[in-house]
């Protein structure tokens, strides 16, 4: 029986190309809110005993995580094979240790949830630092989507001579494949935060390149802040405008603005999060994970 492909939040085209690539059925399902704010759902197509694959985005988590769990309660109840869960951005992975007395390790937290919920979970570049795999924090199967390969087809599409910057210690996880794949040349800068809007990026030791275009690569631009402070630090080394590019363009208040007027060459990201800087396409790799997983039944 073809599996069934749930789209719960609206992702209307990620839903598309999963059913038409897996050669799935599109769930019929009625999912909205009552005037109190209270989540109605129904699913109106055939459930029992067929692989289900929930696609949900989560860059906006929490009015979204109750429409979610109750979709995989309901499909379990109707007696689906397995409950699966595509997330292209899985939020709640920066929290991932006790820094204060007190601090909620939301990480682990979530983890859980959605491990009671789900049968296995397919995401694009989580936010790995603290913890050495998702087997840590999840305990289904879980595979992990890299960007790194359409990032560096974009790269070798788009640009001339360049070579990739990471903003700071964490984003060399990213940076690394990226080059690798694609021969680039890269430094990684480093960065001391001092709070969500205060950081400083230190000095570029090695940065040669003066006559290539600098691409800054991070798994996540939020506030933009990282980004921000690489930008002028560019800058001030003599470097062209960089080309910004994040796996995950979460764009908080006004960061999109605050690099537009940074005057960098051109901001893009990849489509895990609806954007209008969309302009790298990881389905086609999301979607060999989702082939990989409903082998294995």
């Amino acid at each position: 029986m073809r599996p069934l492909v749930v789209d719960i939040a609206g992702e209307t085209t990620w839903a598309d190309e999963l059913t038409r690539r897996l050669d799935a059925e599109r769930a019929q399902m009625e999912c909205r809110s009552f005037p109190d704010g209270e989540t109605y759902l129904r699913v109106d197509s055939r459930v029992a005993d067929r692989e289900v694959i929930v696609i949900a985005s989560l860059e906006d988590p929490n009015p979204r995580i109750v429409p979610l769990l109750f979709a995989a309660q309901t499909l379990r109840e109707l007696e689906a094979r397995r409950v699966g869960v595509v997330i292209p951005y899985l939020p709640y992975m920066r929290q991932d240790a006790r820094f204060k007395p007190g601090e909620a390790v939301t990480s682990r937290y979530f983890g859980g949830l959605l491990s009671s919920y789900f049968d296995w979970l397919i995401t694009v570049d989580p936010h790995l630092h603290r913890h050495g795999g998702m087997e840590e924090l999840y305990q289904i199967p879980t595979r992990i989507v890299h960007a790194a390969d359409p990032m560096a087809r974009w790269i070798e599409s788009n640009v001339d001579q360049p070579v990739l910057v990471g903003p700071d210690e964490e984003s060399a996880q990213w940076v690394s494949p990226v080059a690798e794949r694609g021969g680039f040349p890269m430094v990684i800068l480093e960065k001391v935060r001092r709070g969500d809007y205060d950081v400083e990026v230190s000095e570029a030791e090695g940065v040669e390149w003066s006559d290539r275009q600098p691409i800054l690569i991070d798994d996540i631009i939020s506030t933009g802040r990282t980004m921000l402070e690489a930008v002028g630090h560019l800058a001030e080394k003599g470097m062209a405008p960089p080309i910004c590019i994040g796996v995950h363009g979460l764009f908080a208040d006004d960061a999109l603005e605050q690099l537009q007027k940074a005057q960098v060459a051109q901001v893009v990201t990849c489509n895990t999060v609806e954007h209008n800087t969309n302009g790298i396409d990881v389905i086609g790799e999301v979607v060999d994970g989702v082939d990989g997983i409903l082998g294995k039944s």
